[in-house]
């Protein structure tokens, strides 16, 4: 049997899981990778520490495996849109303002580029790309780091020969080949495919141009990708032989062009059909959980929606227009709140008498002080403004604020769980506001399919169908991200025609969820308030303005 490799790079951790040709995971694991927080809104990694993490996956998964590396046809990569600089021979290049060259790239949820994205949507009336990014530049895309980065870091700029988005880099590393993803440059850098693909240019010199960065056209863009090529197309002549030594695997073996993290969780699960009936993209929405969430949707026509990324062309699904909804913070979100309560040690202590997980004792604590009548109803008092890092859609603001309302003079651990299941609460209004924008420009979706990290909390899942009415769909393989991932490497082996049979073939749905009719009245409550605070936040900022402090 012939088996394909997908390897995933999230915010805090590298993965690799072993898959079979349809689809069946073998084995995965998982290696924790570095951060560092140099200041407020700074956020740094290194990518020698990535390959390296990823390297030790890749040894491990052979090892639990037993699988000869012969046998391993093809691998492909997904990773976060994070910003890695290299120098001319491949050496890190520093983005840290201490001129430390191992912190060589700047992490996706990075805010320190806010003057400069401000400064780049000032241009959006001249320039057809804000079109295709949902009308605003997010900072969480590469360009408005780019001019930080010349801003602010001059030698670090002036020594980059290559600026690669993490997944371009990691076949970089893997190849030795300077190939882009089309999924990466349409997604994060301002590149329009569709340009391209009528035979016009995907980068635009005249919007580099405007925006201070007019440098990045020259040698045929050769700093930021000269060469952009479809997901899942083999690169150059496979495996270098000494990345394939580090990873333990074949010289040669096939590696496909790769991917965004989140993406891959799309085409790992959104193809999946149910049955005989035909799949009805127009309903799905694609929910990648994890740090921060992805709500991502395809049709065959450009939709146009303030505030949501896209439309983008063949960026997730061949030939198919991608809109992207987000949240900037989800299961970070999640974790701020519970860990910094008063009663975060007593909760963990509790947990760790009972041998559970704090989410799972949270989750029960929750159960008993709804005394078997449903945990909707507990937060009728408490409300969350889920935006502590900003909103990514639809409102595209990076400077809102979180806010909390209801809170009393105690920190017990009954106080801690209703505030976790608000913030649950709160983030799932946040997907349904991304619902319904999108349902307003031509969507009808009524079905999430759900990958990551929430999918395995019971609460979170079920919170999400109740609070945006849709049903959700759990695929049958939970590691959809590592399947869009390996879906790569088999294409590039030449497993499967195409990108679109890989989905079809390697990916089926699992469990559902539905929403619970009785909860109706109450989430629509719920859900006026969940905008009534972000009209609050706004009316405390007007009254604001202009208060000089004295």
């Amino acid at each position: 049997m012939k088996y394909y490799l997908g390897i995933d790079v999230g915010t805090g951790s590298a993965r690799v899981g072993l898959f079979e040709p349809g689809g069946r995971l073998v084995t995965h694991h998982a290696e924790a990778i570095q951060m560092w927080r140099p200041q407020a809104d700074f956020v740094e990694q290194s990518s020698d520490d990535i390959w390296e993490a990823i390297c030790r996956c890749s040894r491990a998964v052979l090892e639990i495996s037993k699988i000869d590396p012969q046998a391993i046809e093809g691998l492909g990569f997904d990773a976060t849109c994070s910003l890695v600089l290299l120098d001319a021979s491949g050496a890190p290049v520093s983005v840290d303002p201490e001129g430390e060259d191992e912190k060589n790239i700047i992490v996706w949820m990075d805010h320190r580029a806010l003057e400069e994205t401000a400064a780049l949507n000032e241009l959006s009336g001249e320039h057809s790309i804000f079109e295709y990014v949902g009308g605003k530049i997010s900072p969480e895309m590469q360009m408005p780091k780019l001019l930080w980065l010349k801003k602010h870091l001059p030698d670090s700029w002036n020594r980059v020969a290559h600026f690669f988005d993490l997944p371009d880099y990691l076949t970089y590393r893997a190849t030795g080949d300077l190939t882009r993803s089309l999924c990466s440059l349409t997604c994060k850098w301002t590149y329009l495919a569709h340009e391209a693909e009528a035979g016009g240019k995907g980068w635009q010199s005249d919007f580099l141009q405007a925006a201070g960065l007019g440098e990045l056209a020259e040698d045929d863009y050769a700093r930021i990708g000269a060469t952009v090529r479809p997901m899942g197309a083999a690169i150059g002549k496979g495996l270098t032989e000494s990345a394939a030594s580090e990873l333990g695997l074949q010289a040669g073996t096939q590696v496909g062009v790769a991917i965004i993290d989140a993406h891959a969780g799309g085409i790992g699960m959104i193809g999946m059909s149910e049955g005989d009936a035909p799949i009805n993209l127009d309903r799905r929405l694609a929910l990648i959980g994890g740090t921060s969430s992805c709500h991502m949707a395809v049709a065959p026509e450009q939709r146009k929606i303030a505030g949501v990324w896209g439309p983008y062309f063949s960026s997730m699904v061949p030939g198919l227009w991608l809109n992207e909804g987000g949240q900037s913070a989800t299961g970070a979100l999640v974790d701020h709140i519970i860990f910094n309560h008063g009663a975060t040690a007593d909760a963990k202590e509790a947990a760790e008498s009972k041998g559970m997980n704090l989410y799972a004792f949270l989750n029960q604590t929750l159960e008993a002080m709804a005394g078997g009548k449903g945990i909707d109803h507990l937060t009728a008092q408490l409300h969350l403004c889920p935006y502590f890092h900003g909103n990514r859609s639809p409102r595209a603001d990076p400077h809102l604020t979180g806010m909390i309302a209801g809170l009393k003079l105690s920190a017990t651990i009954e106080d801690l769980a209703r505030l976790y299941l608000a913030t649950i609460q709160a983030i799932a209004y946040g997907t349904r506001h991304i619902i319904e924008s999108m349902n307003a420009a031509g969507y009808r979706i009524d079905t999430l399919v759900c990958c990551g990290g929430g999918t395995k909390n019971p609460v979170f899942m079920q919170q999400h169908a109740n609070a945006t009415g849709c049903r959700l769909l759990i695929p049958e393989e939970p590691e959809s991200v590592l399947l869009g991932s390996a879906m790569l490497g088999a294409v590039a082996a030449g497993a499967y025609e195409n990108l679109e049979a890989a989905m079809a073939a390697m990916s089926r749905p699992g469990s559902g969820i539905k929403p619970e009719a009785e909860t109706k009245s109450y989430h629509e409550a719920k859900y006026t308030v969940f905008h009534r605070l972000y009209d609050d936040q706004q009316a405390y900022a007007g009254l604001m303005s202009g208060v000089a402090v004295k």
